[in-house]
């Protein structure tokens, strides 16, 4: 009797929670949605027609996050956030761009967002039964990986060659079990066209990241250029504005409470058809370990840029890419506390095992299913602090990180091109050395010593059975601390990769040239690269044997629950929708959805990061407000709360009203709902977006950039 009492329970809540809009739909799963009835008003067909264009025609991914083109010119509108690494990277003391904000008054002044790139999904296709064709009776765990990775390598290179100029990926969609080839366009010339000040684009900083109500003016335009013959290519003084086929009407009058939103973009990763197991090995080791070390080193880089802005401006990209991290693992820890998931979970796979056991035939197949799962986990628990630092090592120090791409790329490069590391491959390998140059920009010795040291330290405390041969060799056991800083001041008195020429030349070395250089970061690298080796074996057998497991289980809880699943977040295009919508954190609060202008002048304080420009206090004193403002709230509305299922990627996706109309970006979501990527509440799922109107208010306003509207079709009066 309880079995089925909670088995009814589990049900009602898995189905109220689909209606409240839980959700990220592939493109292939849209037609299954009525939103008509949810309050859609175009045809469907307008947002994603494989037969001709459709609104997903103007969604971009830009690096880790989604844009929209808002111009036939190929003008992006996107997050500041997300534009931040590239006007960090574009500025010096003089020339300080996050402080002071960027605006190209034409296109000849727009500057190079090093790093970036644009790509638009042309198509799909599902490939699953060729990807798993690769898998044969008998073979160990770890071959079954390796033959599906491979594979999947191979699939990708016919794709491009029948292909040329697109870029073929092919995407697991349901784990061991469905995949699907993407082609897309890449585009390379990308340019910073404005940029609003922090002051702006990151108003509240980290006291209000992941929090409502909210008054950040998240957002910055970008531009993508093409060849003149309108191919991609590397930026050029010579190149064209990119035409798109689609790009996105903006609606200036906004929206308000209660109307239908829906999102386009790409999400990241979610984790909703993992088990039990899978969420306590998160919420005991991995998420509490990896919050607090970035507190930690987040910490030590603010204190070495305090009486130095061209020490901070080094370290501010880290320090913003770790304090969301950070906040954002807190969160998900307390949502896993408040909602009980674990427990949740545990009860929900004893309901499932039986109604495995009920049934001989399900018994025979399924039976040892959950079971096996769990052996899985607890032996990934037994070396969890030892291979969290393996990959925290390179994380942390960036001179250790070059060294172990370097000696990476020695080996790898000497092999086939479909035998490598996917970083490592010809159609790759550029980006891969764009991204350790950049960050070689960034470098500082102090702190990546201290950095440094710290995992080494951490590495020397290991218990028995966890213990990394190498580095204790290195260290020695009578006094570690003293051992270590006695080793990196000979490794950074001798290293020459703080060098732009010696890092660029060592990154086409092969392994006979590296010894000569006699690096002792190299030498470092050399030394643990078998211990990464091994643990990258490791993880291949793992998950050869954990893929099918998890194949089965999704097959079997279709049939518990007599309903098709959505497939997790895996960084392809999807839709979400819902409404404009507030919600209660706690007991005798309610949070209006849409924030204005006043909430702005309440929290400045004059100090970072509550210091409101003055020019922009004064067009709110004067009530500059244009065509802008809600009249219902008697001022421009800044921040907008909506119940859509978003999770990281979806940064600066367009958030489109009931016509498909741009009336927001999103940006983040409140701190309840950091749990998503576990799991979906109709209660404290909420997603946070900079209104349209705060966007064309600060733009023309503040930032004096009339004829950016004009190019996005907004009339300036």
């Amino acid at each position: 009797m309880r079995l089925r009492g909670f088995v009814l329970l589990f049900l009602i809540v898995w189905i109220v929670s689909g209606l409240a809009g839980e959700g990220m739909w592939p493109l292939s799963e849209i037609r299954q949605l009525d939103l008509k009835k949810k309050g859609l008003k175009i045809d469907p067909s307008r947002i994603y027609n494989p037969q001709g264009v459709s609104l997903i025609d103007a969604i971009v991914k830009v690096g880790g996050c989604t844009g929209s083109f808002v111009s036939p010119n190929g003008l992006i509108l996107t997050n500041h956030h997300c534009a931040y690494r590239a006007a960090q990277s574009a500025s010096t003391p003089e020339h300080d761009y996050i402080r002071n904000g960027f605006l190209a008054a034409s296109r000849e002044e727009e500057i190079p967002a090093k790093g970036y790139t644009v790509r638009i999904t042309e198509s799909y296709r599902d490939v699953s039964e060729e990807v798993l064709s690769a898998v044969t009776p008998g073979m160990d765990f770890a071959a079954r990986t390796r033959a599906i990775q491979r594979k999947i390598k191979e699939i990708v290179a016919r794709a491009e060659r029948e292909h040329p100029g697109k870029r073929a990926e092919v995407a697991e969609m349901f784990i061991g079990k469905t995949y699907v080839l993407f082609l897309y366009t890449y585009l390379k010339d990308v340019r910073l066209v404005y940029v609003p000040p922090r002051s702006i684009g990151e108003f509240g900083g980290e006291e209000d990241n992941w929090m409502w109500p909210r008054h950040t003016g998240d957002f910055s335009f970008l531009r993508v250029y093409v060849a003149p013959d309108g191919s991609p290519a590397e930026y050029s003084p010579q190149n064209v504005p990119y035409h798109p086929r689609k790009y996105l009407q903006v609606n200036p009058q906004g929206v308000d409470e209660g109307d239908f939103v829906f999102i386009l973009g790409y999400p990241g990763r979610t984790y909703r058809h993992r088990t039990s197991y899978f969420l306590a090995f998160e919420e005991e080791i991995r998420l509490p370990c990896v919050a607090n070390l970035y507190d930690w080193q987040i910490r030590v880089m603010e204190k070495a840029g305090q009486n130095d802005r061209e020490v901070m401006l080094k370290h501010l990209s880290r320090i913003k890419g770790r304090a969301n991290v950070m906040k954002n693992y807190r969160g998900k820890l307390l949502g896993l506390k408040r909602l009980h998931l674990v427990e949740r979970k545990r009860e929900e796979e004893k309901a499932l095992q039986a109604f495995i056991d009920a049934d001989p035939a399900r018994k025979a197949k399924y039976g040892e299913l959950l079971a096996a799962i769990g052996r899985v986990y607890q032996e990934r628990r037994q070396s969890a602090q030892r291979n969290l630092i393996l990959d925290y090592l390179p994380r942390s120090s960036n001179l250790f990180n070059f060294a172990l791409t370097i000696y990476r790329a020695s080996n790898e490069r000497a092999k086939p091109d479909l035998e490598r590391e996917p970083a490592f491959m010809d159609r790759n390998y550029p980006r891969t050395k764009e991204r350790i140059l950049l960050a070689l920009k960034d470098y500082y010795e102090p702190t990546d010593r201290i950095l440094l040291k710290d995992m080494l330290l951490r590495a020397s405390r290991l218990p028995e059975g966890q213990r990394i041969q190498v580095l204790d060799e290195m260290i020695g056991q009578e006094d570690p601390e003293a051992a270590i800083d006695r080793l990196l001041d000979a490794m950074y008195a001798r290293t020459m990769l703080n060098k732009e020429r010696i890092v660029y030349a060592a990154l086409e070395q092969p392994v006979e040239s590296l010894k000569i250089l006699d690096d002792p970061f190299i030498n470092l690298a050399k030394n643990l690269y078998p211990v990464y080796q091994e643990l990258k074996k490791e993880r291949e057998r793992r998950k050869g044997e954990l893929d099918p497991l998890l194949a089965k289980l999704v097959e079997v809880k279709k049939q518990f629950l007599q309903k098709k699943f959505v497939p997790d977040a895996n960084g392809t295009l999807r839709l979400t929708y819902g409404h404009i919508r507030g919600y209660s954190p706690r007991d005798a609060v309610y949070y209006q959805p849409i924030s204005t202008l006043r909430g702005v002048v309440e929290k400045t304080t004059g100090e970072e990061p509550f210091d409101t420009p003055a020019d922009l206090l004064a067009l709110i004193e004067k009530k500059d407000f244009g065509r802008f403002q809600l009249k219902r709230l008697g001022s421009v509305p800044v921040g907008i709360l909506y119940d859509t299922d978003t999770t990281g990627g979806n940064s600066g996706s367009p958030i489109l009203d009931a016509r498909g109309r741009l009336i927001g970006v999103n940006f983040d979501r409140a701190f309840e709902a950091t749990i998503n990527d576990y799991a979906w509440s109709e209660e404290y799922s909420r997603s946070i977006g900079v209104d349209i109107r705060y966007v064309l208010w600060v733009t023309q306003k503040f930032g004096g950039a009339d004829w950016l509207l004009q190019e996005m079709g907004v009339p300036l009066k």
